[in-house]
């Protein structure tokens, strides 16, 4: 049961952050899929190495990851 909760969740969590891009500009698609990416990622190590634990790992990523979006939008040549 809390599985199929679960998958709900994501699922919905996907539609609204797909839904939500369609009205920023190119830095704030950068920016926001960095912190994305980089929260998911730093969740992920958090729970991989337990030292600092799911919700530290994921603010710590999602931090770099948004400072990485907005240096490559900032670099990237349009």
């Amino acid at each position: 049961m809390m599985k199929r909760v679960m998958v709900g969740v994501s699922a919905l969590f996907l539609l609204a952050s797909v839904a939500g891009c369609s009205n920023m500009n190119q830095t704030e698609q950068r920016v926001g899929s960095g912190a994305a990416i980089g929260a998911a990622t730093g969740a992920a190590v958090g729970v991989m190495t337990g030292g600092l634990g799911i919700g530290t790992g994921a603010l710590i990523g999602a931090g770099v990851g948004a400072t990485a979006g907005y240096i490559i939008d900032q670099t990237a040549d349009d």
